[in-house]
């Protein structure tokens, strides 16, 4: 019998996330679903319960006065990236997301990078990360 983990969160961090000298894990603070509860709001890190084929999407907003960009990443590997370079100057902003098939092992780590020198809007529902368990292994 498969587990339930299907998960949508947003960051409300109260505006404008970045830019920092590192990069750090984006912390989707404000769970919008959370079946199953593998989806941690305190970290903004989600761990595989069971192994299977899992599927994650990542969207953000952000503005032209600095470069953009999130990375989804498994543990220590990257995976995928949407990434902007500013345009000082520009009235308009960045609107980006990626996603993913993933092969998960039980208890691996999924969650998202804010890259050194990148940022992001935390604010408003228009940062999100999503995630959810497609097969577990061995089902048929």
């Amino acid at each position: 019998m498969g587990s339930e983990a299907y998960f949508t969160a947003v960051a409300d961090l109260g505006g404008n996330f970045g830019p920092f000298a590192e990069e750090r894990t984006l912390v989707f603070n404000t769970e919008i679903t959370n079946i199953g509860g593998h989806y941690d709001c305190t970290s903004g890190i989600f761990k595989a319960p069971v192994p299977g084929y899992y599927y994650f999407t990542f969207f953000y907003h952000a503005g032209k006065q600095h470069q953009s960009g999130l990375t989804l990443m498994k543990d220590h590997d990257v995976i995928v990236r949407a990434f902007d370079k500013n345009q000082k100057g520009a009235e308009f902003s960045d609107n980006a997301g990626n996603a993913a098939f993933l092969q998960l092992d039980r208890g691996d780590n999924v969650f998202v990078h804010l890259p050194a020198n990148c940022h992001v809007y935390a604010s408003k529902s228009t940062t999100s990360f999503s995630g959810f368990l497609i097969r577990q292994l061995g089902e048929f």
